[in-house]
């Protein structure tokens, strides 16, 4: 039994020596960080460099050649709804790693929103060097991206796409099927931008709202009346909360070595108490 583990202890050796081997050989594209330095170091040949620069290349190009209408129409809404020119927005969608959500939005029975955030974002600086540290070259940006809304915080300005029915999104009905919206969170202010976002403009658009389906004479109807009459309900609760946790609320620190000091016996802690 000692002879067999000595040989799977050899065999085990051995493994280990040729797996080192093969990863301290010389690297095909890259040299992946030291896990002891902490420092996230890429060091790319010039070749491979100018290949993926020309494989994005060939992708923005060929999604460039994808838009029609459709993607027109929304980013016609997203540069009037966030302050950016139209050819702005198509060049952030077109260099997008989830430019196929659009097309999931667009496909019968898709994706029911389509999001989009606008905010500061660390980027590599243009000069960096080729082996760095990132802490040191980068710095924050505002870019417009796709998201789900669900892995990247949300710090800024979220544009959002809503679908009205199952129906495939077409040309010719993008802009009966498909709503828009901006809901502002400049600075992190979360509840801010919501509270906004309900009072200025979502509750306004209701009250204002004639056509409710097969409800007749909406505004006159009791069960719209009392569903209207929540939403305000609700905004005023999120105003009191809002303004509870940033002026209200304020938490100090108090020394209590002073009173804790003079207490010697039973008695002087019931008393204190």
């Amino acid at each position: 039994t000692e002879s067999k583990h000595r040989r799977r202890g050899g065999d085990l050796k051995t493994r280990s020596t040729d797996l080192g081997s093969a990863v301290t050989g010389p690297p095909l594209t890259a040299v992946l960080p030291a896990s002891t330095t902490g420092k996230k170091s890429i060091v790319l040949s010039s070749e491979t460099r100018k290949e993926l620069a020309k494989q994005a290349k060939v992708t923005k190009e060929e999604r460039r050649a994808q838009i029609d209408e459709r993607h027109k129409y929304l980013i016609s809404r997203l540069a009037d709804g966030i302050g950016l020119s139209e050819q702005q927005v198509e060049e952030a969608i077109i260099s997008d790693d989830k430019f196929q959500l659009i097309e999931q939005f667009f496909a019968p029975s898709g994706l029911k929103k389509l999001l989009f955030f606008y905010q500061d974002v660390l980027q590599q600086k243009s000069n960096a060097s080729l082996r760095s540290d990132a802490s040191t070259n980068s710095l924050l940006q505002k870019k417009l991206f796709i998201t789900m809304g669900s892995t990247e915080n949300f710090t800024g300005t979220c544009a959002f796409f809503l679908r009205t029915s199952d129906k495939v999104i077409t040309a010719s009905n993008v802009s009966q099927e498909v709503n828009f919206g901006v809901f502002d969170c400049t600075n992190g202010s979360i509840l801010q931008g919501l509270e906004f976002f309900l009072s200025q403009i979502m509750l306004p658009a209701l009250k204002s709202q004639q056509n409710w389906g097969a409800v007749k004479e909406g505004l006159k109807n009791s069960q719209i009346q009392d569903f209207l009459y929540s939403v305000d309900k609700f905004v005023g609760t999120l105003s009191s909360s809002r303004q509870n946790i940033e002026d209200k609320i304020q938490l100090i620190e108090v020394d209590i070595d002073v009173y804790v000091s003079n207490l010697q016996n039973p008695s002087d802690y019931i008393t204190a108490g």
